[in-house]
């Protein structure tokens, strides 16, 4: 009797692959998981994609990278919140900026002293 074997596709192999590579998941987990028969074949699957084990130097700077994508919570409402702020305050700006043409144009046409002038006695 002749034994199925399994065919996978090359993306189904390379993420399995990559799942074994970033991941704590041992061969055998990952075995069970997709239903993977044979000891080797994901290692083989790593030599047809050319991959390898990470050195000390990628683990390095991968975990750096992930740190810079993986934001508190509370870090990532503080850039939403300075965000926001920060339209407001350009919206605010527009708004004094067209606020001070408005009566720069009717202290012209009016030829009255609307701005409080500086010092004055009230």
């Amino acid at each position: 009797m002749k034994r199925k074997v399994n065919q996978f596709p090359d993306e189904l192999k390379y993420k399995i692959v990559q799942e074994y590579l970033q991941s704590s998941i041992s061969k055998k987990d990952l075995m069970q998981k997709y239903g993977v028969r044979g000891n080797s074949c994901i290692m083989n699957w790593m030599r047809k994609f050319g991959l390898s084990y990470p050195t000390e130097a990628q683990i390095k700077v991968n975990n750096q990278v992930t740190k810079e994508i993986k934001k508190p919570r509370q870090e990532r409402e503080l850039e939403q919140k300075l965000k926001t702020l920060e339209q407001e305050l350009e919206y605010e700006k527009l708004r004094t900026k067209a606020l001070n043409t408005l009566i720069d144009i009717a202290e012209e046409e009016l030829k009255i002293s609307i701005r409080k002038k500086s010092g004055a006695k009230q």
